[in-house]
């Protein structure tokens, strides 16, 4: 089947791929291994990925929080069974119920645990499954807890079997089991724990054993936000950054995050600084248009490398079906950033199909990128 270009503007593979060796050149101090997945294979930091990016402080996050139900914009259905959780645990003066929050990454899992703290007058301890690699670890955090705190664990899919256990009778009796000695020695020592509630949230909800998860009292699933909502997160963020931005300034970013409102917030920063750059006094459709052309984020929200494994699959495999590791053989990537970072976007807005034979470019794809079937 040979593929022809509709549209001389749009980029080539091979244009593509050479950025990529350019870029690759001057960035070869960083081991592959040691690229985290929301980078590509040159080690850059993408604009448009939504894993946390160490660039961000804490204090640009903590200012653009939403703090209470009522500012959390999005997630209708999430907030009216939180609202009622909230209200019935205060009538009863108990802690809410352990909460497990599931979803693509940078949609408010963390957000949504400050807020729950807040609305019940608590405090949260914000920890991440990976740190958690000795038992004293979740020890110490579970010890200093007090009656009513909540203990947020991001990535909990990640948590070893040893630390894991140790949380099965802390979530159902309030009670932590300590083993002191080895062998025929070895004794057992329970502390009492005050009541207290866990929050999990993780992106591989399928990932959690089952034990874990069934000790779950309450099990939500974050959703994709619709255009519209993130206009609104945009239109507050300018505000809280004192910056003009106007409604179809606002919808443009809106339009190319993904779905994401931590992406959005990227993307309206980097638009803010274009426009202080340009002495513009407002971010428009038009500006807000360039200032993410120039960062290589196109109208749907992919960048160069998303484009790359797109028009790799078109050109060089007529489409598909492909194998995963043809791909990042292909695009130099690694394959489980292609799969776990590029595609479930691509999946998402119906630019990629997975089939037991491999993936598929799809026709939307192929419109996209300016390309066009032929049969010959």
């Amino acid at each position: 089947m040979a593929i022809k270009r509709s549209s001389p503007n749009q980029k080539s593979a091979d244009t593509v791929k050479k950025n990529q060796k350019t870029q690759s050149k001057s960035h070869q101090t960083t081991p592959k291994s040691e690229k985290p997945l929301n980078h590509n294979s040159s080690g850059e930091s993408r604009l448009v990925s939504a894993a946390n990016n160490p660039e961000e402080t804490e204090n640009q996050e903590a200012r653009i929080r939403p703090q209470t139900l009522t500012e959390y914009i999005g997630q209708k259905e999430l907030k009216k069974i939180l609202n009622i959780a909230i209200a019935a645990a205060k009538d009863r003066q108990e802690s809410l119920d352990h909460l497990l929050l599931y979803g693509p990454p940078g949609l408010g899992k963390t957000t949504m645990s400050l807020i729950l703290a807040s609305e019940m007058g608590v405090d949260c301890k914000i920890t991440a499954a990976p740190a958690l690699e000795r038992p004293r670890d979740i020890t110490g955090l579970l010890i200093g807890l007090k009656p009513g705190d909540i203990l947020f664990i991001d990535e909990i899919h990640r948590l070893n079997r040893m630390t894991e256990e140790l949380l099965y009778p802390a979530m159902e009796d309030y009670r932590l089991d300590i083993t002191i000695g080895k062998g025929q020695a070895a004794k057992t020592r329970s502390i009492s724990l005050p009541k207290f509630t866990l929050i999990g949230a993780t992106t591989k909800v399928g990932s959690l054993t089952s034990p874990l998860r069934d000790r779950f009292g309450l099990i939500q699933r974050l959703r994709f936000y619709e255009i519209d909502e993130l206009t609104i997160i945009v239109k507050r963020t300018a505000d809280i950054f004192k910056t003009v931005v106007t409604e179809d300034g606002a919808t443009e970013i809106a339009r190319r995050s993904r779905g994401t409102p931590r992406i959005a917030n990227r993307l309206f920063r980097r638009v803010r600084d274009y426009a202080q750059v340009e002495k513009a006094t407002a971010i428009n459709l038009e500006l807000a248009a360039t200032a993410l052309e120039i960062f290589d984020v196109d109208e749907r929200g992919l960048d160069w490398t998303d484009r790359l494994v797109l028009s790799t699959m078109i050109e060089q495999f007529q489409g598909g079906p492909v194998g995963l590791e043809a791909i990042a053989a292909a695009t130099g990537e690694d394959s489980k950033t292609i799969e776990e970072v590029y595609e479930p976007y691509l999946l998402q807005i119906g630019y990629l199909n997975r089939t037991h034979r491999g993936r598929i470019a799809t026709e939307a794809a192929y419109k996209h990128l300016g390309y066009q079937k032929t049969l010959f």
